[in-house]
């Protein structure tokens, strides 16, 4: 391609090769297909086979003629399980074949600048830590979606001063007390309330080093996506914000979904992805184990019904405002991004 033509814009979005973010970088997708952008999503081959297996995700995109699907191996085998305790062969994977031949597709392959659809914007899932860099050897800029809980997120943030202050690793005997090291959090957050891998004694463990470096990567981005709002976590938003000034709190993706579809001209049939993803496939094992779910539904629906009623319909609340009409806040931010992305407004990389 000459340095004559104009380049039209063109979204890679890639997810993590698990349910969770595939299922919110897919509503994403959809949001920027019915705003006429061109996109293309990378799935692994697997997860590929199991949408077109249990989703009518290929008749639901064949409605919007700029969005294509691409795949990638992840490294692992067929017969690979792919379960929640497999993850670190997945990790391996990763690097090791699929870091590579991501470089490889967007240097000299079918979105290199050399072809006719180059990509001009990388939306990257969080969990990945080399597309920064990959995009800064080709001049292109990068937006990290990082779909697990702001509040979550915060907390990764937070884990070097949390090992400064020896508040991470913590013993069972800790749990209910007070974390002091996660900024804007002090008045209630307890050990409790971390992600569980807080607790190794290990801090040489694989999945603490990962998170480092995970949030060593997001702030060389050029911003980050959530999906939430600032009616609903704004305080953790502003402390996000700490460490990468351009968020865009484009959530609940949901209701922002089902608002644009209701002004859309031609917007394709609603369908819900997250609940049949997986469904009826073997390789899909729980997250947690069934004793401790069973428990803790127990907990909410008996002995705190009041409560967690009480707080589902502020939630809902909240929710509704950010979405409410085209000026709320989620679709502000949405429209910003769009006109960003339209108008190639995300500078590249200077890190």
């Amino acid at each position: 391609m000459s340095k004559d033509e104009v380049v039209t814009p063109h979204v890679l979005i890639f997810p993590l090769p698990l349910q969770g973010p595939v299922n919110c970088m897919l509503k994403v997708a959809e949001l920027f297909a019915i705003k006429g952008l061109r996109v293309t999503f990378l799935n692994t081959f697997h997860i590929q086979n199991l949408l077109l297996k249990h989703t009518n995700v290929q008749f639901r995109f064949d409605n919007y003629p700029e969005f294509h699907f691409e795949t990638i191996p992840d490294g692992l085998s067929e017969d690979h399980p792919r379960s929640s305790d497999k993850l670190l062969d997945l990790a391996d994977g990763i690097e090791e074949v699929m870091k590579p031949l991501f470089k490889e597709m967007l240097i000299y392959g079918k979105m290199s600048s050399k072809s006719s659809r180059p990509v001009t914007l990388i939306i990257a899932d969080g969990g990945y830590t080399f597309p920064v860099d990959i995009a800064k050897d080709i001049g292109i800029p990068v937006l990290y979606f990082d779909t697990i809980s702001p509040c979550a997120l915060w907390t990764y943030f937070c884990l070097p001063t949390l090992i400064e202050l020896g508040e991470v690793p913590f013993k069972e005997e800790d749990y209910d007390r007070r974390v002091t090291g996660v900024g804007g959090t002090e008045n209630f957050l307890r050990c409790r309330d971390l992600p569980s891998f807080f607790r190794t004694s290990d801090l040489n463990d694989r999945i603490i080093q990962f998170i480092l470096q995970e949030i060593h990567e997001i702030p060389r981005s050029q911003g980050m996506i959530l999906n939430t709002s600032e009616h609903i976590d704004g305080p953790i938003i502003s402390q996000l914000s700490s460490q990468c000034p351009n968020i865009y709190p484009i959530g609940p993706l949901h209701a922002l979904y089902k608002s644009i579809q209701l002004s859309a001209e031609k917007a394709s049939p609603d369908a819900n992805f997250s609940n049949s993803l997986w469904e009826d496939d073997k390789s899909c094992m729980a997250w947690y184990d069934r004793v401790t779910i069973e428990k803790t539904v127990r907990e909410v629906m008996e002995d705190k019904k009041d409560e967690f009623e009480k707080s589902s319909s502020m939630m809902a609340k909240l929710a509704r405002q950010s979405v409410g009409d085209q000026g709320a806040s989620s679709h502000s931010h949405f429209n910003r991004l769009v006109e960003d992305i339209r108008m190639m407004r995300l500078s590249t990389h200077s890190s």
